[in-house]
Formats: C-alpha cells, sequence, structure tokens
C-alpha cells in the first residue's frame, strides 16, 4: 500500500498548514491519528501554530483532526462548501495532561446557548391574575420578558439581574429558577435553554423608575396575562404562563412553553 501524501507548509510567519490526502484512513483510524500525530509535531517544532481544514461534511477527517491533538476552532463558510478549523499551538498544554485533554474535549462538544429571563409582577392583581412585566423591543415586533444571553463563563442568575439593570435601569436582586424552557431551533437560531427567574412583586410605579436602553428597549409595561397573549410570541406567552403556574412550586421544565 502506498504511503499517504500528508505535509505541512508555512502559510504565514510562524503559520503552518497540514493536509493530508483522503486515502489516509485507509490504514485504519487510529493509524491515521499516528501519522497527523507527527505531523503536527514536526510542524511546531518550526512553528508556534500549525492547523488545518476540513471539509464540514467530511467526518472521518474531523475525527483524525480531534485525536491528532488540534483543538476545534471554528467554521469557515465557503461559496465551495464549509471547512471546519483546526489548530494546536506551540503552548497549548500536552494532550496526554488532564487539563490538556479537558481543553481538546471543550472545544468539540455541543455548547448550548442560555438565557436568563426575569419574571417581574406588580401588586395589582385581581381576578384574571398578576400583571407581568413584558418589554417592547427595538429589533423585533413581539414583546418579552426582561432579559438576555447568558455571556460565556457568566452564570444565568448574575446574567439576568446584569440584563435587567443594563436594559431597564433596575436593580433587582433574582429570586428562585421557576422555568427551564428549552428552545428548538427558530428563525436562523440555534436551540436555546432559556432559565426564567422570579423577580417578586412590586409596585405598578415601578415602570416610573426604568430608564429604557434606547439601543434594545423601546418601552417596559405591566401587562395582564391577556395582554400578554397579545403582544408576545405564542412561545413567549406559553412561557410566561408556565412561570406563572409555577409560583412557588420549585423549578418546573418545558419545551418552547409546553
Amino acid at each position: 500500500m502506498p504511503e499517504p501524501d500528508i505535509r505541512h507548509s508555512t502559510v504565514e510567519n510562524g503559520v503552518a498548514r497540514i493536509v493530508w490526502t483522503p486515502d489516509l484512513t485507509e490504514r485504519g483510524w487510529q493509524a491515521a491519528v499516528d501519522v497527523v500525530r507527527r505531523e503536527v509535531a514536526a510542524a511546531l517544532l518550526e512553528h508556534e501554530r500549525v492547523e488545518a481544514k476540513v471539509p464540514a461534511d467530511d467526518a472521518d477527517a474531523q475525527r483524525i483532526a480531534t485525536w491528532s491533538g488540534l483543538r476545534r476552532e471554528g467554521v469557515q463558510r465557503g461559496v465551495d462548501g464549509d471547512l471546519v478549523v483546526y489548530a494546536r499551538l506551540a503552548h497549548d498544554t500536552p494532550v496526554h495532561e488532564p487539563g490538556g485533554f479537558r481543553a481538546l474535549l471543550n472545544s468539540f462538544l455541543p455548547r448550548k446557548r442560555g438565557i436568563g429571563q426575569m419574571l417581574i409582577r406588580d401588586d395589582s392583581a385581581d381576578d384574571a391574575g398578576p400583571r407581568v412585566l413584558l418589554c417592547q423591543l427595538t429589533y423585533k415586533a413581539d414583546w418579552d420578558l426582561p432579559g438576555g444571553v447568558v455571556e460565556v463563563g457568566e452564570s444565568p442568575r448574575l446574567a439576568v439581574a446584569r440584563e435587567v439593570e443594563e436594559e431597564l435601569g433596575l436593580e433587582i436582586e433574582p429570586g428562585p429558577l421557576l422555568l427551564t424552557d428549552w428552545l428548538p431551533p427558530w428563525g436562523g437560531w440555534d436551540d436555546a435553554l432559556c432559565l426564567v427567574f422570579d423577580g417578586g412583586v412590586h409596585p405598578p410605579a415601578l415602570v416610573d423608575k426604568i430608564v429604557p436602553q434606547a439601543r434594545e428597549i423601546r418601552s417596559a409595561e405591566f401587562c395582564s396575562i391577556d395582554e400578554v397573549e397579545a403582544r408576545a410570541a405564542d412561545f413567549t406567552f406559553r412561557r410566561v404562563r408556565a412561570a406563572l403556574a409555577n409560583l412557588g412550586g420549585g423549578p418546573a421544565y418545558t419545551e418552547s412553553g409546553r
């Protein structure tokens, strides 16, 4: 069997790119990994970074790149097909050490977007139930609960307090978690987990203290459940209804509010 074609070349100062032919996998997956791992080590002797770009539809090549010690960095989109970018730096922790192995796994294991929201009610409840604070947003027609995306390394609890302060100028300590709502992929978004925290009960005059962040918030109002249904997206209405139904009942789980 002829030797597979594998090589690296300098693509810019301190950066090497490694390429191999598809017949590398014919020797078996582990053998292919050993060959690529040796080439990576050789490239790092003279470069600070070695990278590989493999087709997004080539699962074998992605597997080889990963277990050769290259960390997944992202997807480079292209007119002729997308490429998954893998790379290793000279100072990366060796893969045989626990920290290096965890970093390798962390580079390609699934990550899910987190969203923190707050259920804030007023104290003017009647037979129709409590009113809920909704925000009229600048970037979509539907109204929504206050909150936003959890940043990398940030807890959802801290995120929702930060978002409420940034977007509304309100300092409200998040209470217990009321609901975890899974959101399926929708409208160009990947799926996500939305965590709804109890924002407590406040006087209706709370809205007078709101200083909306002009870039994202047009206004905010306490809304009855009927107004929530009329103004919010259907899945947001279901989420609000589920969170209200679970007040005092411990964390609950729904999917798209169901």
